[in-house]
């Protein structure tokens, strides 16, 4: 584990990373199979999902002894997305293009490394990307991600890329310079396409949402297969929600 921070608690990110890795594998599990996940001996293991589900926060099957996450994370992550005036500004935005366009839209923001869907409106096409919720995507691969680094503080933006530009999709930018020039070009565009650079049968459209101080904490996404989005469908998803995305980012002080 690298060097922390003296006044981060050493024993308090081990039990955070038992939470995460449990729910990022979808399904109840054993203890020698979190230890393994989290590169721990069974006992410190142990240790901290008998904490967590003292907490609350994971429920201990007594049959089969294994484990998985509580209801109370669902709880906790409500006061997250709970509506206020700006959700629901965003969430109007989404409605009202997902109405015109028949397409699911997603609102996702940056957090970490990481885009996290946070808002969604379900649209009516049965052939769709079912992006839900909580789903956190790779920043240079996606159309959101694209937008996210374009506009986030030239640091975090270099810093991302020194970490390297795994390929995940044929058509993933994985060169630095490459990628570079990309965010330039959506900079000066606002807004980014996902050429199937994230999964081979899967193209993306994004859009800034711009708030106080010109910051682009979040972004407007829509995604579909690529049999159906094709490079001009992408535009005309682009023209019907550019409009939208910029009455948004008026109404939270944001500018176009």
């Amino acid at each position: 584990m690298a060097d922390i921070d003296g006044n981060i608690s050493a024993t308090a990110l081990k039990a955070l990373t038992v939470l995460d890795f449990i729910g990022e594998q979808k399904r109840p599990l054993a203890v020698n199979e979190v230890a393994e996940g989290i590169g721990a001996d069974r006992a410190t293991a142990y240790r901290m999902l008998m904490t967590l589900v003292h907490a609350g926060y994971v429920s201990r099957d007594e049959a089969s002894k294994n484990y998985r996450l509580s209801y109370k994370v669902l709880s906790l992550a409500r006061y997250l997305v709970s509506e206020d005036e700006r959700s629901v500004q965003i969430l109007n935005c989404l409605r009202e293009i997902s109405d015109k366009t028949g397409e699911t839209v997603h609102y996702s923001v940056l957090e970490n490394d990481c885009a996290v869907l946070v808002y969604r409106a379900k649209g009516v096409q049965r052939v769709s990307v079912d992006f839900q919720i909580g789903d956190r995507s790779p920043l240079h691969c996606t159309s959101i991600g694209k937008v996210l680094l374009a506009y986030a503080d030239s640091r975090f933006t270099e810093m991302i890329i020194s970490r390297g530009l795994p390929p995940v999709a044929p058509k993933t930018i994985t060169d630095a310079d490459a990628l570079r020039q990309e965010l330039g070009l959506v900079r000066a565009q606002r807004y980014a396409f996902d050429d199937m650079e994230f999964a081979p049968d899967m193209r993306c459209l994004a859009i800034p949402v711009f708030e106080k101080g010109g910051t682009v904490p979040g972004g407007i996404a829509i995604s579909g297969p690529s049999s159906r989005f094709d490079v001009a469908k992408l535009e005309e998803l682009r023209d019907a929600a550019l409009p939208y995305a910029a009455e948004l980012s008026r109404k939270l002080g944001g500018f176009i």
